[in-house]
């Protein structure tokens, strides 16, 4: 170094000091109050619902279609020995899939069928309940919505064969003249 630079630097040195303050500048933070339960936002729950359009023991996937027309879309997720529900999945019933992505690949966390829902002014009733109508021979109309070669193998006493494709042609005019009484509709499986 020149004797220039070398009688400078000592000034420059000083300069530093006084600018800084001997001890340096020490920044205070501020610890900020965690957010409340309210503010915090929950991550998003990744689910699919629609018809299972595949299924695949072998490779490990569950292919299902979302949307409806033109807007359906055919969407695919893997699954593991983690995976929930999958004794349940069936090609064409509706579903409910729960999934995580992990890397770039969707992996079904739980999948539960989906039920049809009633309509207004309807009600569920359970096994035991019908049980002891048809015992104790109370007015019903018992409407039996399975396929009629199902309904030709084995039928709930008292049954009327009534397959849902003929229902939704005829409609009515297959139903009870009697409006009194109730109609309970059973089928091969839950719905």
């Amino acid at each position: 170094m020149d004797k220039r630079t070398l009688r400078l630097l000592p000034l420059c040195l000083m300069l530093a000091l006084l600018a800084s303050g001997c001890a340096g500048t020490q920044t205070t933070e501020v610890a900020e109050a965690p957010a409340t339960k309210e503010a915090v936002q929950q991550p998003q729950q990744l689910i699919y619902e629609g018809e299972v359009a595949g299924f695949s023991e072998r490779a490990k996937t569950i292919s299902v279609t979302v949307g409806k027309g033109d807007q359906a879309k055919v969407m695919m997720v893997k699954f593991d020995e983690k995976t929930k529900g999958v004794n349940q999945v069936a090609k064409g019933k509706a579903v409910q899939v729960y999934y995580e992505m992990r890397d770039k690949d969707a992996f079904a966390t739980d999948i539960h069928l989906k039920f049809a829902k009633l309509p207004p002014g309807t009600k569920e009733i359970k096994t035991e309940e019908l049980n002891k109508l048809i015992k104790e021979k109370a007015p019903l109309f018992l409407v039996d919505s399975r396929p009629k070669i199902r309904f030709d193998q084995s039928h709930l006493p008292g049954a009327h064969s009534i397959p849902v494709p003929e229902l939704e042609k005829k409609q009515a005019e297959v139903l009870p003249k009697n409006k009194d009484i109730p109609i309970v509709f059973y089928c091969g499986g839950p719905t």
